[in-house]
């Protein structure tokens, strides 16, 4: 099975991913890696912190002569920036932050709580998705993650653009969305922000193309692919709701114009949708907790920074007398960067299912055991 452990602070050393079960001879370029660490350090309303280092992988085992080796794969990235042992500790703990729970839980100091609650985790989550998308990208499997919305203004997508020149769009937009023409007016916002010493949070979508019939199952509520992925994706720090396809919208609507009708185009037969067509994809391309043949749509509502220039009311821990929160270093907006991390803790999702049911201890056996199943599927 393949599965993942990040450990470390984050003024820490470093941080680490543990890979486990995946597949040998998977070619591994660690400069695709890092150009999603450099992303994810990347987009309008940053903090100063991504201005002090740049992230970079090394791959400290699991990988010979450029290609995986079926051991675990030990994936590092060094804080250039570390201090953890000479930081002091926070005397009031700050609303929206795990300080005050996770103090009380380990009856500890709110300084242990928060460098490792920190969302600095997810450079190495990113990290370990970028290693699983090399492996998806074997079979035509493709992700694009993007802002839909900031501080709540929306950003139409450009959905008339080929896939190549979405991902250009993204790559240009300091905001990483599908629509450069906003950008100003999203700027504007987070400008705004800012100056009030506030945050402002947004919603990142995430769409995957190339899926084929049955990743994930019904037959276990555990098992189902749009469960374990709304699990991955609520697990990353800030965010605080998940839809598939048309999500909350689905429940204001009625039936008929919810569900996606089911056609066929027997010249699609070759491709991994095998023909089946729809004319819209409410469902997400998910249904009955398996994909369906159609894109994978699934966002998340991240909420704004905990972390205020002007902090809300809070406690002293040493007397309880009503004091200003702490104030750390922190970022204006990190939506955009949420859009990067969200993609790939869907493509390890996706890449846990794609191994589940094709899986073998090698790439060769892999693409063996998917083109039997294309080919026994089109008989079907």
């Amino acid at each position: 099975m393949l599965r993942y452990w990040t450990s470390g602070e984050s003024h820490g050393k470093c941080l680490s991913a543990l890979v486990d079960g995946f597949p040998s001879g998977v070619p591994i370029n660690t400069e695709l890696i890092n150009q999603q660490l450099r992303r994810r350090q990347m987009g309008y309303g940053r903090g100063k912190r991504q201005s002090l280092e740049t992230d970079a992988v090394e791959v400290l085992s699991g990988v010979w002569d450029g290609k995986t080796i079926g051991s675990p794969i030990h994936l590092q990235i060094e804080n250039k920036d570390h201090k953890l042992p000479r930081l002091e500790e926070l005397p009031r703990p700050r609303p929206g932050h795990g300080d005050l729970t996770g103090a009380v839980k380990y009856l500890g100091s709110i300084r242990g709580i928060l460098e490792r609650a920190s969302a600095r985790e997810t450079a190495a989550r990113v990290a370990a998705g970028a290693l699983v998308s090399q492996l998806l990208a074997q079979f035509n499997i493709r992700a694009i993650g993007y802002v839909v919305e900031i501080g709540g203004e929306a950003i139409p997508a450009r959905c008339d653009l080929t896939f190549a020149d979405q991902l250009a769009e993204r790559d240009r937009s300091e905001v990483f969305s599908l629509n450069t023409a906003y950008d100003q007016q999203i700027k504007r916002v987070i400008d705004e922000a800012r100056e009030a010493g506030d945050t402002v949070g947004g919603i990142v979508e995430v769409r995957v193309e190339g899926l084929p019939f049955g990743l994930g199952t019904h037959a276990q509520w555990d098992q189902k692919l749009d469960g374990r992925l709304a699990q991955a994706v609520m697990a990353v720090q800030a965010i605080k709701g998940v839809e598939i396809g048309l999500g909350f919208e689905a429940a204001r609507q009625r039936g008929s114009q919810v569900h996606d009708p089911i056609h066929f185009d027997s010249a699609q037969q070759t491709s991994p949708n095998l023909g089946y067509i729809r004319p819209s994809n409410n469902a997400g391309g998910l249904e009955g907790g398996m994909t369906n043949g159609q894109p994978l749509v699934i966002r998340a509502a991240k909420k704004p920074i905990s972390t205020l220039q002007k902090p809300l009311s809070s406690i002293s821990m040493d007397t309880k007398e009503p004091m200003a929160a702490s104030y750390e270093r922190s970022d204006i907006c990190a939506v955009p960067a949420a859009s990067v991390i969200v993609e790939h803790v869907v493509m390890f999702e996706i890449g846990v299912a794609f191994i589940e049911k094709f899986g073998g201890d090698s790439l060769v056996e892999m693409q063996d055991s998917y083109q039997r199943f294309l080919e026994l599927a089109r008989e079907r």
